[in-house]
């Protein structure tokens, strides 16, 4: 029998609702502790803002980390913004909550894998079929981190 209420998408809903409540935890008391967040998303996504010379870098998926050095993260019910620092230039980023692919929060080793493509698709605690690349920001801007570590096998 077809799936007519799509339960696959009422679980993405509530999955992204947990991404969504972890940055407007960190927007309104920062950080605790040594968590911090790695959020992979989807650069050519509808609504999604971020420079051209970043777009033309990851023409499809870029991964960003909100650590120690990010300012002015706010959060709405379908996107959230910040501003980090690429290059030692201060850059302002909106990223609507389908364009993510995955989050992660290594200090407590734990992730979310969205799968499906442009605003469609089935979420899923999963490990990625493929290597991520990431735009860290932390200490050393513009350093590239590699996700695998903190990826279940």
């Amino acid at each position: 029998m077809k799936d007519l209420l799509r339960y696959d998408k009422m679980v993405e809903a509530a999955l992204r609702g947990v991404v969504r409540e972890a940055l407007a935890r960190a927007a309104t008391k920062g950080l605790p502790g040594a968590h911090h967040f790695y959020i992979t998303f989807r650069t050519r996504f509808p609504g999604l803002a971020l420079p051209d010379y970043l777009a033309e870098r990851y023409p499809e998926e870029m991964t960003v980390v909100l650590e120690h050095q990010f300012w002015d993260l706010e959060v709405v019910e379908d996107r959230f913004s910040v501003t980090l620092s690429f290059q030692n230039r201060p850059e302002r980023l909106v990223i609507p909550f389908e364009a993510i692919t995955a989050f992660a929060d290594p200090a407590v080793k734990f992730g979310l894998q969205f799968q499906g493509s442009a605003g469609e698709g089935d979420a899923a605690p999963a490990a990625p079929a493929g290597p991520a690349t990431a735009e860290a920001k932390a200490e050393k801007p513009g350093e590239v981190v590699t996700l695998d570590a903190f990826r279940k096998k």
